[in-house]
């Protein structure tokens, strides 16, 4: 299944680079990189780590209930977490951090997994607000585009109903999975998947209380605001212009499109959707390809580089990380109890 997943992304990718490049002069593309002036990837970049920061606070708030970490260490993790993402398959960085957060903190791993599902969820209903603001646009984008941004919209807001349900009425969804796992998952392996879904379901307490909630979504908005304010920075190394409200909308599109799987790094979801919503705005084909294959490599080097330098300094590699948590798959559970710390 790994290697299956792994395929389909890349032939995902391939697709949507095809998207991207086809019908481009290349040449005119290089020349429009050659011109561009990088001064403005700088404030970009720094802008963006505001964003990292804001993102760590957030994950630091949705802890708190589980167990108070500090978001001196959160930092880091965090940095991991999207590094891994950036390199390695299926959204590894998201095991990665809760990996390395179990590890540092003794935080269970289902546990900070639900809350990063709530984060991802919370970016999600972002992102298609910021598609909302500029509704009339939509309708000038391609219909391969539209029909992802539609897709995206029913999925993420089933799935956060699906997750408000489950954690406004945690008795009845713990009744309701246990009487699943009594009777679809083997005897051997009840407490294990028992374990799992009850420090799930603890990773879900924040969405129990409005005040929670709407913090959440506050934060998740300044985040998403940062982000597009790099968009605008790096814009300004480019000779077009457009409005803050074009760039949200942009931003909301290639981020509801990289969740297609695809190869790491989201190659071609994201560069495909970016270059045909800057031309919906009226930017050139090739000032598009340019603008979006620049700001791509600024929101993925610099974060990636820093997850990289605090992996090696946590002494991890994704190869041991695996392992262990292979290892830890394989300890046999005694009948009548659930191991502390679950994947």
């Amino acid at each position: 299944m790994s290697r299956l997943r792994f395929v389909l992304g890349f032939v995902i990718s391939a697709v949507f680079l095809w998207l991207a490049l086809k019908d481009q002069d290349l040449s005119k593309v290089w020349d429009t990189l050659s011109h561009a002036n990088y001064f403005w990837i700088i404030p970009g970049i720094l802008t963006y780590f505001l964003a990292v920061l804001a993102r760590t606070w957030r994950w630091h708030y949705m802890l708190r209930s589980i167990k108070p970490v500090s978001l001196r260490m959160l930092f880091p993790i965090v940095t991991i977490g999207y590094m891994g993402n950036n390199i390695y398959p299926a959204r590894a960085g998201e095991v990665l951090r809760a990996y390395v957060l179990k590890k540092r903190a003794g935080v269970p791993m289902s546990a900070s997994l639900a809350t990063v599902v709530i984060e991802r969820l919370f970016d999600g209903v972002v992102m298609l607000l910021f598609v909302l603001v500029s509704l009339p646009r939509l309708e000038t984008l391609p219909d391969w585009l539209r029909q992802i941004v539609i897709l995206g919209s029913v999925v993420f807001f089933g799935a956060l109903l699906v997750f408000f349900a489950v954690a406004g009425n945690p008795h009845h969804a713990r009744r309701m999975y246990r009487w699943l796992i009594g009777r679809l998952i083997p005897i051997e392996f009840q407490g294990r998947v028992h374990g799992l879904a009850d420090r799930f379901m603890d990773g879900l307490t924040s969405l129990r209380r409005e005040r929670d909630v709407l913090m959440i979504f506050l934060t998740s908005l300044v985040i998403w605001l940062l982000e597009t304010v790099k968009y605008w920075f790096v814009m300004h190394a480019f000779p077009f212009e457009v409005s803050f409200y074009a760039l949200m909308l942009m931003n909301g599109v290639v981020n509801l499109a990289t969740t297609i799987p695809s190869s790491p790094g989201y190659v071609g979801t994201f560069d495909a959707p970016g270059i045909a919503t800057l031309e919906a705005f009226g930017v050139t084909r090739t000032l598009a390809t340019g603008y979006t294959l620049v700001l791509h490599a600024a929101l993925w080097f610099p974060i990636t580089a820093l997850g990289a330098f605090f992996m090696a300094h946590e002494s991890l590699s994704w190869a041991s990380v695996k392992a262990d948590l292979a290892q830890q798959q394989a300890q046999p559970v005694p009948a009548g109890e659930v191991l502390e710390v679950e994947l």
